[in-house]
């Protein structure tokens, strides 16, 4: 079996291609179940965020499982595939394997050392295994990806003060409007994006802050968590009067459509005022003919990259420390990986054995008597596993740590010939 991993982020597309092939939560399901319909595909995981998307294969065949995926992708954005090529990456076996765990612990994200990937890598092994996509070789590797994550995280300083999508968002804001705590401010969503964005608003100065949510309990339990700051809540049916009586909208809602245009501002934005829209969502809120507006001045998640660049530098030490912890974990997977070719020989080897002992135990006890046997056959029974157990031991356990591909075959290939073992499968048939 080979693992890949295929996908496309914001270091190779812009977001209007991705969010072209953005997979909300309520299509994995389905997506999931059209890419394991595919022949060569065995194991399916979807790892989708604003800025990148990944399916992230086990397959018997890795250019026709890569071909399949791509050929899925490019039905499903209806993005043609020599357009889409040319955005999407691809990477196989090892370079598939530390890839998962440089996302997991946010060394790929937009924003380097950032933590929300984390929650997200686990949500995407939740959705693969609720939607049975994920089996025994992606479950591993994503509780290996998690694991490396949680270490970086808590064995080097890469994510203190490290700045999220809606940090940089609010930053990008305060370089565009000087003056911000004095602007009013809208939100539309209630998620963590915007909590976030909440919290870096308020880091410095008080603002005044309007939350707009689907449902109104939602903005009013985000708008609890700061208690004091005078934060308005109200919900999406009054969007356009909110937003037309603000100077500055961020915009993270769920929707994959756009919720604001030109055709729903033009007729309402007051004359000569001026709005600023920051749009954080993947799909976009914000079409891009508002620009046409010449009151209007909007900016996407592409527009962060300029504002994170100045944060880079002084992680950049600390993601060198955290890419030899990245190394141990992924040795300590494709350990495990490598042992999986012996599983069959051990099974027949301890199966063999098992049957010996178990016939010659049989014989020892009827030699015994039924009297002397009845009372200590658990006695004899114990230590006839023992014996047997502390045999197989230290071969099992060289078995599995033997890293070069040809000893470990020629190993296998010799406890068959001497213990007379069931042919390896790929040697049944000559």
């Amino acid at each position: 079996m080979n693992i890949a991993v295929v996908g496309l982020s914001h270091k190779t597309a812009p977001v209007e291609v991705r969010e072209k092939l953005s997979i909300p939560t309520q299509q994995t399901a389905e997506a999931i179940a059209h890419l394991t319909s595919y022949p060569h595909i065995e194991e399916v995981s979807i790892l989708s965020t604003c800025n990148r998307l990944e399916i992230h294969i086990v397959t018997d065949q890795a250019d026709q499982g890569v071909r399949e995926v791509i050929q899925f992708l490019s039905e499903y954005g209806k993005v043609p595939l020599a357009e889409l090529r040319e955005h999407l990456f691809i990477l196989l076996h090892q370079d598939a394997i530390m890839h998962l765990m440089r996302v997991s612990a946010g060394l790929d994200s937009l924003v380097l050392g950032e933590g929300q990937i984390l929650a997200q890598v686990k949500h995407a092994h939740k959705l693969g295994q609720q939607h049975n996509g994920v089996g025994r070789i992606l479950n591993r590797l994503l509780k290996q990806a998690i694991t490396a994550g949680k270490r970086v995280r808590t064995e080097t300083s890469i994510g203190t003060g490290a700045v999220s999508i809606s940090s940089a968002a609010a930053e990008l804001a305060k370089l565009k409007v000087p003056d911000l705590e004095a602007k009013r401010i809208c939100i539309l969503g209630a998620g963590k994006m915007a909590r976030l964005l909440v919290q870096h608003l308020l880091s410095k100065d008080p603002c005044q802050i309007t939350i707009l949510n689907r449902s109104i309990g939602r903005a009013d339990e985000l708008a609890a968590q700061f208690n004091g700051a005078g934060i308005q809540t109200g919900t999406l049916d009054t969007m356009l009067d909110t937003v037309c009586a603000s100077d500055v909208v961020f915009t993270c809602t769920s929707s994959i459509e756009p919720i604001l245009d030109r055709a729903k501002l033009e007729p309402v934005l007051p004359s000569g005022h001026t709005l600023m829209l920051f749009d954080i969502s993947v799909p976009r809120n914000v079409h891009t003919d508002v620009n046409e507006l010449t009151a209007v001045h909007a900016f996407n998640v592409d527009d962060l990259k300029a504002v994170v660049a100045q944060n880079q530098e002084s992680r950049r030490q600390m993601a060198m420390e955290a890419e030899a912890l990245l190394e141990e974990e992924v040795e300590a997977f494709m350990d495990w990986w490598r042992s999986l070719d012996t599983v069959f020989t051990i099974s027949s080897l301890r199966s063999k054995i098992e049957a010996i002992r178990e016939q010659e135990l049989e014989k020892a006890l009827s030699r015994l008597g039924n009297e002397f046997a009845g009372k200590n056959q658990e006695v004899i029974e114990a230590l006839t596993r023992g014996i047997v157990n502390k045999i197989l031991h230290d071969p099992m356990v060289q078995l599995r740590a033997q890293r070069d591909i040809e000893a470990r075959k020629q190993a296998m290939h010799t406890l068959h010939t001497l213990f007379d073992l069931e042919p390896l499968p790929n040697e049944k048939f000559g």
